[in-house]
């Protein structure tokens, strides 16, 4: 008989096959997860041997900034990371700090590195949104991010983030956490640090900005590019708004606060992002080419004070695009240049191109084009030094010079008639002939005193302005002429400054003196006024006196006029990059009537002067009274006549 287990007796009861894998799954579990552990440790180990140089990472590293501005101090273009003066936090006003930490890291002064609470709210918002919405990083994160770290986004770079920041929080107090970060970070626009952007978006120093630019300068650490009050003010204002709410929020400032702030946004913003000053930035890339020459390479921040007229400028890039808009599209032509220089040789506008951003090839310094008749002066008083005078009679006809036979532009000769005529209707064969008498060896040593180059040919086509030159050297060759024959050399800088205001280089004295006889110039520039008055170059003609030149090269790949008054000289250069010619464009045509724009322009304010040498009269005594008979014949000649050869 089987035996009865006894009352209160129990058997273990088998494990079921469920429990067993559970029991297994649980142990492989824990034997991963403890190697997983030891791997994380050697890996967070094996990235703390790579962590970078923390004691280099901390010193200074500003880097130098050539800031460029006009004659006025209005800033034409910066160089370079602007960083601005190193602060303190107790220097600052207390709504700067504060509306950084409100939106940017509002338990700052509690979590020790890492905010659990912010990171798990960031996780929870991105996994809502089914993208990334928001960070986790604390302020003390992006510090370390912004000293140590490169940009990429790795596990690598992450650790070394966390690790970084918990060492700083150990190394620093939050006080110097948070004013290392408010000197270092990037706040767009180039700037580094809060006194930068200050400077760059309002003209002050950080110490001194109000509530509202405060919170403007906070707002730009979220994406410094789009809330960038210089390239989108309403952007700049919305986000602003955003950042006061956050430091109500916040319990920093109190909703009428804010509210009072609010109001005055219109103007505030319009400071913040009034538009920096005219680029000019042909004129600009000429000007640092040259900064150089005065002061030796460093680390040490730069100011350049040029010559530029920055509302001169303004309205030259204008007219020349304008001109090239209308006029010249239908004339096939593609592009021009202009400058503008006082008689000093002082640049005050400077056009390179109608667009700096497709091309910065600069066609006033850099462009060699064939001067034309522009040249024609440098012939005349090469001449002039040799007895020529305006008076002096010189056959206009068929010339014949080995295999070439230079002629008129029209065609047409005139026969016996005045080196002043030949000049105002710009006859070649005359001034052909004038170079022959005169010899081309002085001509072309005329050239070289005026600044034109040392490789100036020395046959006769010198005198058709067949060599090539650029617009640099023929304004400033007629600047000479402007100045009563003292020397000129043109230039762009009269200062620079280190960043604390000490000055490094200031222009001093000009050229070498006078390197033509005044006479020769007075009469050189009496001809060169009855060009305007009544000759090729009409279309120039001021309310002031005026003397200048046209030039036409072979085909009409090239129009010029050169041209001066008491004030200043300027020339203009019409044509193509590659050569093409244009369409009829001469000279007289639309470089006359541009340069008479620009040099209205150029003159609003200034007191009417008569031209080096000469009286308030047009001309001197020797040729007034002939060229003033002259005007009638010279009406037949109703466009320019530059030379073709």
């Amino acid at each position: 008989m089987a035996r009865k287990p006894s009352k209160g007796r129990k058997f273990a009861k088998k494990p079921t096959r469920m429990r067993r894998r559970l029991l297994a799954l649980g142990k492989w579990t824990a034997t991963f997860g403890v190697w997983l552990g030891i791997i994380g440790i050697l890996l967070v180990g094996w990235y703390a041997t790579d962590l970078p140089d923390v004691d280099a990472a901390l010193d200074p590293t500003r880097k130098p900034t050539v800031r460029v501005v006009a004659a006025d101090g209005t800033e034409l273009a910066t160089h370079g990371e602007l960083y601005g003066l190193p602060v303190k936090l107790s220097e600052l006003p207390a709504a700067l700090p504060r509306a950084v930490l409100a939106t940017e890291d509002r338990r700052f002064y509690s979590h020790f590195g890492l905010d659990l609470i912010g990171l798990a709210r960031a996780v929870w918002t991105n996994l809502r949104a089914g993208r990334i919405r928001q960070g986790g990083s604390t302020l003390t994160q992006q510090v370390a991010k912004n000293l140590f770290l490169t940009p990429e986004r790795t596990i690598k770079r992450k650790v070394q983030e966390l690790l970084l920041a918990l060492w700083l929080e150990r190394k620093f107090s939050k006080d110097q956490i948070l004013t290392v970060y408010l000197n270092r970070v990037y706040l767009g626009a180039g700037t580094y640090g809060v006194d930068a952007a200050a400077r760059k978006y309002f003209g002050r120093s950080a110490p001194r900005l109000d509530l509202w630019q405060s919170a403007m300068l906070a707002g730009l650490l979220k994406a410094p590019s789009r809330y960038n009050p210089k390239a989108n003010r309403k952007a700049a204002a919305k986000r602003t708004r955003q950042v006061l709410a956050n430091m109500v929020a916040a319990g920093y400032l109190t909703a009428d606060q804010a509210r009072r702030a609010k109001a005055g946004d219109s103007g505030r913003v319009a400071r913040a992002g009034s538009r920096p000053g005219r680029r000019a930035s042909h004129f600009v890339d000429w000007v640092l080419e040259q900064v150089g020459d005065y002061v030796g390479a460093g680390d040490r921040d730069l100011v350049v004070v040029t010559t530029l007229d920055a509302d001169l400028q303004a309205a030259a890039e204008r007219q020349l695009r304008e001109a090239l808009r209308t006029a010249g599209a239908k004339a096939r032509i593609g592009d021009g240049a202009i400058l503008v220089m006082d008689a000093a040789g002082a640049v005050r506008a400077m056009v390179g191109g109608r667009d700096h951003g497709r091309s910065q090839f600069n066609r006033a310094t850099q462009a060699r084009r064939q001067p034309g008749s522009a040249f024609k002066p440098v012939v005349y008083l090469a001449a002039i030094e040799e007895g020529l005078t305006p008076e002096s009679i010189i056959e206009d006809a068929p010339i014949r010079i080995g295999k070439w036979r230079p002629k008129n532009f029209d065609g047409r000769y005139r026969g016996a008639v005045t080196v002043a005529d030949a000049l105002a209707r710009s006859l070649n064969t005359p001034a052909v002939r004038v170079a022959r008498n005169t010899g081309a060896a002085r001509v072309q040593a005329m050239a070289r005193r005026l600044g034109l180059g040392d490789d100036i040919p020395g046959d006769l086509g010198i005198a058709l302005g067949t060599h090539e030159t650029t617009l640099l050297a023929l304004t400033a060759a007629y600047g000479v002429l402007a100045s009563g024959g003292q020397s000129v050399l043109p230039h762009g800088i009269t200062e620079i400054r280190d960043g604390t205001g000490r000055v490094l280089y200031r222009r001093q004295g000009g050229g070498a003196g006078p390197i033509v006889d005044a006479l020769h110039v007075a009469q050189l520039n009496g001809m060169l006024a009855g060009v305007v008055e009544h000759g090729t170059g009409r279309r120039a003609r001021l309310v002031r006196p005026a003397a200048g030149k046209t030039g036409t090269s072979q085909n009409y790949r090239d129009a010029w006029f050169m041209g001066f008054t008491s004030d200043l000289v300027a020339g203009v250069w019409l044509g193509n990059d590659n050569g093409r010619p244009m369409k009829g464009v001469t000279g007289g045509g639309l470089p006359a009537t541009l340069w008479r724009q620009v040099m209205q322009t150029a003159h609003q304010g200034r007191p009417i002067r008569p031209l080096s040498g000469l009286d308030s009269a047009a001309a001197p005594t020797s040729a007034g009274g002939f060229l003033t008979r002259l005007v009638s014949v010279l009406k037949e000649d109703a466009d320019d006549q530059g030379p073709e050869h």
